[in-house]
């Protein structure tokens, strides 16, 4: 459920489950934008959070170096991925499954792309809220997994489909058909996916992943070991390609020496967060 209200210059915002964790990541995300020495620059997403009347810090917590910049990594490696999409297709579609009040689009923008939201009506109604409006830019109210917002797509200059932070919060069963339907849907395409590994999915069911303030993380039913990431080439025959995508490189110690290298650690390598590049082959639609 999701509320919004006009509170003099800021919007009060009210959500629950899984649709306060968008709440979360903006959160962390912009605060680490906020520092002089920040690894994103995401100016569209800082005047957000100061434009939304919400008790962060109460219910989150200090965004401390880890976090924060640990999530703005996350979406600066997304990015990249779709900058390198670009390169090849400037005229592409991107599609952003579960977008939740990313800004992505602003910081990848080439000037020629197209892009489409997929999310719940009540995310969709708060980003024509507190977002500014694209020519460019379409939004479909639907679940990702409601194949509607695939008939949105023109896949004919290419097609990068990204799940940032939204397919741990499915069923195993429901992420195999996501990740189906885009391989038989997008020829040529790319989906871009993250996951969290089996151990921290376990702990979320049982809800033991929480914050000192008291914010209990939602229940992700679905995690993958990064070292089980070829099994998703069962999903559907026209997966030709899976790789793993190494975190951007940050500030720090860990960020600098560890995270980017964390897939080639081996006491670490199969129970970290991953990210992983699936890309589909030149299969016709619907096959």
């Amino acid at each position: 459920m999701a509320t919004a209200t006009t509170n003099g210059p800021k919007t009060r915002i009210a959500l629950d489950g899984i649709s306060e964790t968008l709440l979360w990541t903006l959160y962390h995300r912009a605060m680490e934008a906020r520092r002089p020495d920040a690894v994103l620059d995401d100016p569209v997403g800082v005047e957000l959070l100061d434009a939304i009347d919400y008790p962060f810090e109460r219910r989150f917590g200090k965004a401390d170096m880890g976090s924060a910049q640990g999530q703005a990594l996350r979406a600066l490696t997304f990015d990249r991925q779709i900058r390198e999409f670009l390169d090849a297709h400037p005229d592409g579609t991107a599609v952003a499954l579960g977008e939740g009040l990313e800004t992505q689009f602003w910081r990848v923008d080439n000037g020629r792309m197209r892009w489409l939201t997929v999310d719940l009506p009540e995310i969709v109604d708060l980003r024509r809220r507190l977002l500014p409006h694209e020519e460019r830019m379409r939004a479909v109210a639907c679940s990702a997994l409601d194949e509607r917002w695939m008939d949105e797509v023109d896949p004919s200059r290419g097609v990068i489909v990204t799940a940032q932070g939204l397919l741990m919060y499915l069923q195993p069963a429901e992420v195999r058909m996501l990740i189906a339907r885009c391989a038989a849907r997008f020829p040529g395409g790319t989906l871009v996916l993250d996951s969290v590994p089996r151990w921290f999915s376990a702990q979320t069911v049982k809800g033991r992943v929480k914050t000192r303030e008291g914010f209990v993380a939602p229940p992700m039913p679905w995690g993958m070991d990064a070292s089980e990431r070829w099994k998703l080439h069962g999903a559907h025959p026209n997966i030709v390609e899976i790789q793993d995508q190494a975190l951007a490189r940050g500030r720090g110690f860990f960020y600098t020496r560890v995270a980017p290298h964390a897939h080639l650690i081996p006491v670490v390598r199969s129970r970290r967060p991953s990210i992983t590049v699936i890309r589909f082959g030149p299969g016709t639609a619907g096959e």
